[in-house]
């Protein structure tokens, strides 16, 4: 199946091999050459759009773009460039992590040029090349099942980690909530791993610790998977500053829980410390940046 990747960056990128090594043909469109110039050379079936118009004639139809770019104005512009490029028929992804009412609103302006939209909460950071995405999937019901080889490819497998979840919005507010969830597990390791660090009568060593934990016990998971992993040459961290940055969603999820008069102190407190972090960064500050880095190959402040 025909597809475009447009934005691309790490992520996207390794989505776009994903597809290829699944037997998809992957046009791919990015204003930095690099991603193009790396897969052409390692995959076959890619092919490099040097400028987004050619995305019109490169796409056998009915096209499919899928946007892997940041949530905002950046998205925005993308959407209207390529709603001057595409035809009825055609269908437009958008696979960051746009707040669920953009979305929503995206939608009704897309159909009404004739196009199809759904919004795709993607979860899997730098790892999902090897291990697969998760999918979280909102729109028409149609266009969905249309799609379906591409999730089917993209996820850890064909009957796994993807779902249609509703209309449009909804697959973008499940990846807002998990991610606000991701905030709290996070903030749980990080505390927990601080106490340990500060017990200093037992001089714990932390990667260890870790180790012992992530077969059999309940709390096993890969986020204590991948603090395992940034532990294991610096259980100090000593090179990282105790600077958490956060990009959005555990913001959203929490305007959503007061909008519904739902409490949801762990990650509201999950979220402030991120905010205490960037003045006041301690040692459960660092291992949460250690754990960002970890997973999706966000920055790190490093010392």
């Amino acid at each position: 199946m025909d597809i475009a990747m447009v934005g691309l960056g790490r992520m996207g990128g390794n989505m776009a091999r994903r597809l290829l090594r699944g037997g998809h043909r992957v046009v791919l469109y990015d204003r930095s050459a690099e991603p193009g110039a790396q897969i052409t050379t390692t995959e076959k079936g890619g092919a490099v759009a040097e400028k987004l118009n050619d995305l019109a004639t490169l796409l056998k139809s009915p096209r499919c773009v899928w946007m892997m770019l940041p949530a905002g104005q950046i998205t925005e512009d993308m959407l209207n460039n390529l709603l001057g490029i595409l035809a009825s028929g055609d269908t437009l992804i958008d696979g960051g992590n746009s707040n669920y009412k953009d979305s929503q609103r995206r939608a009704a302006l897309v159909k009404s040029r004739g196009l199809n939209y759904v919004d795709v909460g993607v979860s899997g950071g730098v790892w999902g090349l090897a291990n697969g995405y998760g999918l979280m999937i909102g729109g028409e019901a149609g266009p969905v099942e249309s799609l379906r080889p591409i999730f089917e490819t993209l996820a850890p497998a064909k009957d796994q980690g993807w779902g249609y979840l509703g209309p449009s919005g909804a697959g973008h507010y499940a990846k807002m909530v998990h991610n606000g969830i991701e905030y709290g597990m996070m903030q749980a390791f990080a505390e927990g791993f601080e106490i340990l660090h500060a017990k200093k009568e037992f001089n714990f060593n932390l990667h260890q610790v870790a180790e012992a934990w992530r077969y059999g016990t309940v709390i096993r998971s890969w986020l204590l998977d991948l603090t395992a992993e940034a532990l294991k040459d610096d259980s100090e961290l000593a090179h990282l500053e105790g600077f958490v940055q956060d990009s959005g969603e555990g913001r959203w999820t929490i305007q959503e829980a007061i909008d519904l008069d739902v409490p949801a102190p762990v990650i509201t407190q999950s979220l402030f410390h991120r905010f205490y972090s960037r003045n006041n960064g301690n040692y459960a500050s660092k291992l949460l940046a250690a754990m960002r880095n970890q997973f999706g190959g966000h920055a790190v402040k490093k010392t």
